[in-house]
This record gives C-alpha cells, structure tokens and sequence, in this order.
C-alpha cells in the first residue's frame, strides 16, 4: 500500500463523508486496482470476504435507488429484497449509479453520496470479521473499518443477502 499525501478528488469526498461521521478511518490509494472483490482482497492481502461490495439496484416503479453492501463473494438474492422493498429491483445502469452516489462503478464507497439512499442492506457476513474493506470512490481506493461502523455509518438494515 503506497502512502499518498493526496487523495484523488473522489477519494478526498470519502475521507472528508468518513470524518464528518466521525470515524477515523484512513482512505489509502493502492498501486494495484480494487475495482473486483477479488482485486481488491488481493492488493490488500486480505479474504475475500472481508470486501464490501457496494452494489445499486433500482426500484423498477418508483426508480428508488437501493444500495446492497455484500460479502466479496456472496451474490444477492433479488427476490428476497424485492419482498423487503415492496416491489421489483433492477442492476442500476452506470449513468443511474454515478447521479445517484456520485460515483463510478468500481469505486462506489458505503457513504459520501450524492443522495441520501434510505434502502440499504448490509450482508450479515461482514460482521463476523474485525476488519472489512470498503471502496472509497476511485478504482483503486479502500478503507478499513468495523462492521458495526458500517451498520452505524449508513444506517443499514443487516440481512443475509443469499
């Protein structure tokens, strides 16, 4: 992991959205992408698991933006969170995701966006581990943090995804 004394300007906003919920978490830029859970496990030599992949869905009705943190391998059960919104769900297109967080795919962090997303879920099995890693709005920034950081800083309602 390199030490940059500047952020890129997305990496920046994380920082600046992780210090406004006061937690200490340090954003740090990579040499290597992050841009897959995989990647991301290995440029930070940590499970797979461990990555918080933030993925958006929209509502297909009332186009609400949904935001799903999951466990680097586990995939999302669309139909059980269709029961939790109350109606179909749709893989966000990347115009969809970048208006609503303000981010690109690949760099989408838990926090910072541009809209309150209010439809958040958190995989249950991120919080077995002491530390996670979470995107932090480039393809190649992360921070480390604690699952009940994540559950605190975003409001999320924790859920077996699967």
């Amino acid at each position: 992991m390199t030490n940059n004394q500047v952020l890129a300007k997305s990496a920046q906003s994380v920082q600046d959205a992780l210090a406004t919920k006061g937690l200490t978490c340090r954003v740090v830029e990579l040499s290597e992408s992050t841009r897959t859970a995989q990647d991301a496990a290995k440029a930070i030599g940590c499970d797979v698991r461990q990555i918080v992949k933030s993925l958006v869905f929209k509502t297909r009705m009332s186009l609400r933006p949904v935001l799903i943190l999951a466990s680097g391998p586990n995939r999302v059960n669309e139909q059980l969170i269709e029961s939790l919104v109350g109606e179909k769900i749709i893989k966000a297109d990347a115009d969809f995701t970048r208006e609503v967080t303000g981010f690109a795919i690949g760099g989408i962090p838990p926090i910072g966006h541009k809209q309150l997303i209010d439809l958040t879920f958190i995989d249950e099995d991120l919080l077995k581990f002491e530390e996670i890693w979470a995107a932090a709005g480039t393809p190649n920034a992360v921070f480390a943090l604690k699952g009940k950081d994540l559950v605190e800083m975003t409001q999320g309602n924790v859920i077996n995804i699967q």
